[in-house]
């Protein structure tokens, strides 16, 4: 069968991204999603004007009831926008057509199609953002708890891929928590304003029906409250911080629930196993005996994604003249894909922190694996350095406990005869369990912060 054959109504159903399907964010971000969006600006615009009586107060109760996804062909809007290069002049013209003749003058009054197209984008993204602080929330929660119930719990702390020093899981927890929480003040701090420029950001076009300059602030301001979104300064046609700082919070979002999933991959390997997830764990097409840690790897994967969409956010920045040819078009995808992947990362990483489960038995055995070594850091300020690196290369080669290897070294061994140094507080020194740190009130200190909660603005086109 060709994909002529399959129709439009199979381009896209998510079969190659596992998670999303399905879900809140898949539905935020679809195209009937973004042509609602585009319909809601231009709704608002006609309200907005109606408000400083720039419009006729129907013109806008008919703007807004014609506005509605289910009276526009989406496929049809597609296609047309090939003419144009966006969708939204012929979306105008079926607005138009829905609106009727004696108010067909009030749709899209003054603006450019950027206004309308960048507007509808901070419409999505806002609406989005909702969802992705929701979940960070819903990850910051169960990683608190699980930071709070092990705070003492000793685990191997380890770098370059070995074991280093003990640290705690609640210490490791709380780190995840508070990436999570650096995501969320950062994407609730984001700025997403209207776009009302006109044809080349002067605004021009509605100077021929305001009364004054004040009047036409007035109509920008307006118009962003219409839409619960933030008032511009200036129109930033060419100005694209939002875009920018939206795509680097987005970048900062993965990486942060990439460090997450990261770290349980790796703790949930077979040979390791301190962690595992007790609900969602996906099976093998070949091997029955797998439990695969499904959601820490797709959550990996959107980590790999998002700081390339996100380059190439920053690089349209990079926007000539009033309004440029291409910049701002190569915008909509990768912002897109990227609420989109960390909106579905989010929601994974959600329900991977409410059903992970700690083993803090096979911790203390990981522990173990070094008989003692692990300690060695804490022991160079009690012993010669030379008697502990001989000790530690015969604990290592013979694979015996670091204790063991200590005692037997003649200069260890006249201390314990003179009576100052025990048996029983070399056990102590070499105890993985008593070198924690402050790892446990570091945990605590973390787990005293909050979210910072964004301020809320409410539109007509809130949802």
């Amino acid at each position: 069968m060709t994909s002529s054959e399959r129709g439009a109504s199979d381009l896209d159903l998510g079969l190659l991204s596992p998670g999303r399907p399905g879900g809140r964010v898949e539905a935020e971000t679809g195209d009937g999603a973004f042509l609602q969006a585009l319909l809601d600006a231009e709704a608002a615009l006609t309200r907005a004007q109606a408000r400083l009586g720039l419009a006729p107060e129907a013109a806008a109760v008919a703007v807004t009831a014609a506005a509605r996804l289910g009276n526009f062909d989406s496929r049809a809007i597609a296609l047309a926008g090939s003419a144009g290069g966006n969708p939204v002049i012929p979306l105008v013209g079926e607005l138009r057509w829905a609106v009727g003749s004696e108010y067909a003058g009030s749709v899209h009054h003054g603006a450019t199609s950027q206004d309308i197209m960048d507007t509808a984008t901070m419409l999505v993204a806002s609406r989005v953002r909702s969802l992705i602080l929701a979940e960070l929330e819903r990850i910051a929660g169960a990683l608190g708890t699980l930071a709070a119930a092990h705070r003492a719990t000793p685990m191997a702390g380890r770098t370059l891929t070995q074991h280093a020093v003990p640290t705690t899981f609640g210490l490791k927890a709380a780190g995840w928590r508070a990436l999570a929480l650096d995501a969320h003040d950062r994407l609730s701090g984001l700025s997403l304003p209207a776009q009302l420029g006109g044809a080349a950001g002067t605004l021009a076009a509605f100077t021929t029906t305001a009364q004054s300059t004040d009047a036409v602030f007035e109509l920008v301001e307006g118009y962003a409250e219409e839409n619960g979104l933030d008032t511009p300064t200036l129109p930033w046609h060419v100005l694209r911080t939002p875009i920018a700082e939206l795509g680097g919070a987005l970048a900062l979002a993965a990486g942060a629930l990439g460090k997450f999933a990261a770290d349980v991959l790796v703790l949930s390997r077979t040979e390791i196993a301190e962690v595992r997830q007790t609900d969602g764990a996906g099976g093998s097409s070949a091997m029955p005996h797998k439990a695969n840690p499904v959601d820490a790897a797709l959550i990996a994967a959107v980590a790999r994604q998002v700081p390339a969409l996100a380059g190439v956010l920053y690089g349209s920045m990079v926007a000539e003249d009033e309004r440029p040819a291409g910049a701002w078009h190569a915008e909509w995808l990768p912002l897109r894909e990227a609420l989109r992947l960390v909106g579905t990362a989010a929601s994974l990483a959600a329900h991977l922190a409410e059903t992970l489960e700690p083993r803090p038995e096979r911790m203390a055995e990981n522990l173990e694996a070094t008989r003692g070594l692990i300690v060695s850091e804490r022991l160079v300020g009690v012993f010669d350095r030379a008697t502990l690196t001989e000790a530690a290369r015969a604990a290592g080669e013979r694979e015996i406990p670091l204790a063991q290897a200590l005692g037997e070294r003649p200069e260890i061994r006249s201390l314990i005869e003179a009576g100052s140094l025990s048996a029983e507080r070399l056990d102590e020194l070499t105890d993985p369990a008593g070198y924690r740190g402050v790892a446990a009130e570091l945990t605590d200190r973390a787990l005293a912060r909050t979210p910072v909660r964004p301020v809320v603005r409410r539109g007509e086109n809130d949802v």
